[in-house]
């Protein structure tokens, strides 16, 4: 990690520097990954309150740990502290988004393109179910439950009434009943 420091009536000896490149050590191995970030230190004193700024870069975001306390040195680690959150916080969130190829880098013109080997008369039809989410259906008993399946419908999702759980009741080719709970 690259770190830039300006000090406004502060300056930090060749010691200090060490002990905040140190600090910085921890959120260097969460923001660097395939490149070096840079942060930029913003140093300054106004009578007995020292004031700290950390800028970075990353993912798009600019993360920013700002501190202020009669210490520096508590100041300094309070910032890289609220730093090394933001950054937890925006590698989880561009870690667990959907980030999917486009369509062109998908396909290239130097690879042949399917073909299909089926005509279109082959194609089998599909049936596609919907499930309806209702919470604000009330729950059942499996006897209604039994009652509400009409003659056509295979099976039912519902609310089972005693444990408040989802229950799906089958109807097998038999005739008989399967129920599965959740």
């Amino acid at each position: 990690m690259k770190i830039t420091y300006t000090g406004r009536k502060v300056e930090l000896a060749p010691a200090e520097l060490k002990k905040v490149e140190a600090a910085f050590g921890k959120v260097g191995k969460v923001l660097d990954g395939k490149q070096e970030r840079e942060a930029h230190v913003v140093l300054s004193q106004q009578r007995h309150l020292n004031r700290v700024e950390v800028t970075v870069q990353f993912h798009g975001h600019d993360l920013v740990g700002e501190s202020a306390d009669s210490d520096l040195f508590t100041a300094l680690n309070e910032a890289i502290g609220k730093l090394e959150k933001q950054a937890t916080k925006v590698r989880a969130k561009w870690r667990d988004s959907k980030r999917t190829p486009r369509k062109d880098a998908l396909v290239s013109e130097s690879e042949p393109q399917p073909v299909a080997a089926a005509p279109v008369d082959a194609e089998v039809e599909r049936r596609i179910f919907h499930v309806n989410h209702h919470k604000a259906r009330k729950p059942m008993t499996l006897d209604e439950a039994i009652m509400e399946m009409e003659s056509d419908r295979d099976y039912i999702v519902y609310r089972d009434a005693s444990t408040d759980r989802l229950a799906v009741l089958v109807r097998r080719r038999d005739g008989n009943f399967d129920l599965v709970e959740a």
